[in-house]
């Protein structure tokens, strides 16, 4: 009777464990998403004060707060040109890696591996846009 009983535990802890991290795992992915959410509203609410104080304050204030603005968003233009550049290059290698392995891996007629061109045209698309037809900016 004891042995079914051990049996039955292990059966069904089989399928327990991996509900249970299931729901542990989205639960924190929820509650880590709305914490960064509401971290971000805050900064922008505190960054939208700050400034309209200093617009409200005098006429060099007006001037410094506009000039904080647009700072902050050549800056970020910035920052998201060079993460395109970067995750272009890092899909354009992925793909490349994919060809060589696939070419390496297959021993069949067929070309298996051009597979590899679709990361790497991805990766090419991304590296594209900043260079080429992305907005320059403008002083």
């Amino acid at each position: 009777m004891d042995a079914n009983l051990g049996e039955s535990v292990v059966g069904v802890s089989v399928f327990l464990v991996p509900i249970v991290g299931s729901i542990a795992l989205f639960s924190f992915l929820g509650v880590a998403t709305w914490s960064d959410a509401r971290r971000k509203e805050r900064e922008a609410y505190y960054r939208s004060e700050t400034l309209k104080k200093i617009a409200e304050s005098s006429g060099e204030g007006a001037k410094a707060a506009i000039e904080l603005l647009r700072e902050q968003e050549k800056s970020a233009a910035k920052r998201r040109l060079e993460g395109m550049k970067l995750g272009g290059l890092i899909t354009a290698v992925v793909g490349i890696g994919v060809m060589v392995l696939l070419r390496g891996i297959a021993n069949d007629d067929g070309p298996v591996y051009l597979a590899g061109l679709i990361p790497l045209l991805i990766g090419l698309a991304l590296l594209i846009y900043p260079f080429l037809l992305a907005p320059k900016e403008m002083e």
